[in-house]
């Protein structure tokens, strides 16, 4: 049996936790980072952070046709693509800094699938990520840390950084490097905020005595924490024990970094040389990148630990697992994306060594403690999808909704599309800012998101369709920085 630990940051957690329990503002350095999380500083100018770890479906990749087959998201140049499918950027922040656990013999922490954004030098592995993808040619491609400030510099927000700072933004050569860290820890910063670890989702309401689980889904924590062995490496608070592991999981044949060889960089290099017979080392690769000191001031021998992880994968939180605008949005799960549904990775989970599943892409080190033969039903698979399902930011909780506080919130049918339902809504704002529209079902799951970005002061209208529900009792939200008020209908047939 693998042994495994709970790895808190006990301090940050437990901030990370009261933040959670009210939408506090955010602070100014905070601000600026969600300025920078959003711009799009990229060469060409069309690629931000969000553009591959969106809110609306959890911080990770937000775009449904590419989830549905090779998950893996183009650059800013856009016949460039990298290796791996987004990982989530929230609670990105709680991990660790990459360190070699003695007592359970793991490596431990750092962000990317393979660990590679230590926190070794800037203190926070979500830090270091976030300086990453600006200077990466399948990414954002900017040039030069200076190319970024540059665009920072010529930005409207840019008066944030004396507030955050205490002078201007420099682009004098030699502040060049503490400017650019500069960027990654204010981006930290709001990946660390309460806007984006929310802890907001139904377990944690449940967990606060304000909402039960129903049947099912207490039925699949119970089978999450038990017989599925689900919370061997998944365990709440944050669903992840940020350990590495590989779970056997299949090449996506779809990938389009197979085909990387016939894409150039800048310098004439292919982007991937190996083409089709490429093979993501995960952990191990990382390992092999660093020097023999390394391994040797922690007693290890560097081939033994390199070879021990390849194939290894940073294990991901849970958190937001299945958060989505919509009922049928496509996601894609596992480092490439190569399981499309949560029913499909329970499935794998149970099924692995017992059924016909393509072979790992990497045979060494599969784990065969936890998963691979589980004996769960179809009934408990579900169960525990279903419990999974409680784990998305954003629940609300019926007894908490006012019927009456929205503008209008009524059914009406078209006169020009008499067959069709539509749900008509009005809202008006005091002032401008961020709005956030989303409609749930009585259950309190996400529907679908209807807006969520700046609106100006005034009135404003929008149609839903129910075509795609089914009939019964619905909800919409209006949430602004200033309140969240909510209002009931019924679609009918």
């Amino acid at each position: 049996m693998h042994r495994r630990r709970v790895v808190l940051v006990l301090v940050a957690l437990s901030l990370l936790l009261l933040a959670a329990t009210a939408a506090a503002q955010l602070t100014p350095r905070e601000q600026l980072g969600k300025e920078l999380y959003f711009d799009k500083i990229a060469s060409p100018d069309n690629m931000s952070c969000a553009s591959c770890h969106a809110p609306r479906v959890g911080w990770t990749g937000p775009i449904g046709g590419i989830n549905k087959h090779g998950a893996v998201y183009r650059g800013a140049v856009p016949q460039r693509f990298g290796n791996r499918k987004p990982p989530s950027a929230a609670y990105a922040t709680t991990a660790p800094n990459f360190h070699w656990d003695a007592v359970e013999g793991l490596f431990v922490g750092g962000n990317f699938w393979d660990g590679r954004a230590t926190g070794w030098r800037l203190g926070n592995p979500a830090v270091e990520q976030a300086l990453g993808p600006f200077l990466n040619p399948v990414e954002q491609n900017n040039p030069s840390m200076r190319a970024v400030l540059e665009q920072v510099a010529a930005s409207k927000y840019v008066h944030l950084w004396t507030e955050v700072w205490g002078a201007p933004l420099s682009l004098a050569e030699a502040d060049i490097a503490m400017e650019y860290d500069r960027v990654g820890m204010a981006i930290g910063a709001y990946e660390g905020s309460s806007e984006v670890n929310a802890f907001s989702s139904k377990f944690d309401l449940v967990e606060r005595g304000m909402a039960e689980l129903t049947p099912e889904e207490a039925w699949g924590k119970e089978l999450f924490e038990g017989k599925g062995m689900c919370a061997a490496c998944h365990m709440a608070p944050l669903f992840t024990d940020y350990t590495f592991d590989n779970l056997g999981t299949p090449k996506n044949p779809r990938n389009p970094f197979y085909s990387m060889d016939d894409v150039l960089l800048s310098d004439g290099q292919p982007i991937n040389p190996e083409g089709a017979m490429w093979v993501d080392p995960g952990l191990g690769g990382f390992l092999a990148s660093l020097p023999d000191e390394y391994f040797s001031g922690l007693g290890l021998d560097k081939a033994t630990a390199v070879a021990e992880n390849l194939g290894k994968h940073k294990v991901p939180t849970l958190r937001n697992v299945d958060l989505r605008p919509e009922p049928d949005f496509p996601k894609a799960y596992m480092h490439n994306g190569a399981l499309k549904s949560l029913k499909e990775v329970v499935h794998f989970y149970n099924t692995r060594d017992v059924e016909m599943w393509p072979a790992p892409e990497v045979a060494e080190n599969v784990n065969v403690d936890e998963l691979g033969d589980l004996g769960l039903t179809d009934a408990e698979e579900d169960a525990i999808v279903a419990f999974m399902c409680t784990l998305s930011d954003g629940w609300v909780p019926m007894a908490m909704v006012s019927p009456v506080r929205l503008a209008t919130a009524r059914l009406s049918v078209l006169p020009n599309d008499p067959g069709a339902r539509r749900v008509r809504l009005s809202y008006s704002l005091p002032r401008s800012g961020p709005v956030h529209i989303a409609v749930f079902d009585v259950s309190g799951r996400l529907v679908e998101t209807l807006v969520n970005e700046w609106r100006e002061a005034g009135q404003h209208g929008l149609d839903w369709s129910g075509e795609r529900v089914a009939s019964g009792l619905y909800f919409v939200r209006l949430r602004t920085p200033d309140a969240t008020q909510a209002s009931k209908f019924v679609v009918t047939k």
